[in-house]
């Protein structure tokens, strides 16, 4: 997928629809602990100097956590996660045919292993064409 395709799908000039967008708000303000210890360390460039933008429309979804430069989606999942396993597979596919890559973490891994997840960020991060 080219720049210009990604950024029509993830970038700041796509259209977003009203309801979506209102969605994405109330999902900011509602951020799990996961999600709140996982956006500390990625917030204002911290992480690689990678721009990180949360719950971020992409389509007709709600991404955790994406990085455009890098296109990367990370996904923090909780226990509702473990009866989304097919929603969960359909958004993923979703995701990388648009050539995005998806990194999943459970909200257990962030919390007992938050270097091992930033590592794995850092990796896909690092990887990136610049």
């Amino acid at each position: 997928m080219t720049p210009e395709e990604l950024s029509s799908v993830g970038g700041r000039d796509r259209t977003i629809p009203p309801q979506l967008l209102f969605r994405a708000r109330e999902l900011r303000k509602s951020q799990t602990s996961a999600e709140k210890i996982l956006w500390a360390c990625l917030r204002s460039r911290r992480l690689y100097n990678a721009k990180f933008r949360r719950q971020h429309n992409i389509n007709r979804f709600i991404a955790d956590f994406y990085c455009h430069a890098a296109a990367l989606v990370l996904e923090v999942d909780g226990k509702i996660h473990e009866e989304r396993k097919e929603a969960d597979a359909v958004r993923d596919r979703f995701f990388q045919s648009q050539g995005l890559t998806v990194l999943r973490f459970t909200n257990d891994e962030v919390f007992d292993g938050l270097e091992v997840v930033l590592e794995q960020i850092a990796h896909h991060v690092a990887a990136a064409p610049q």
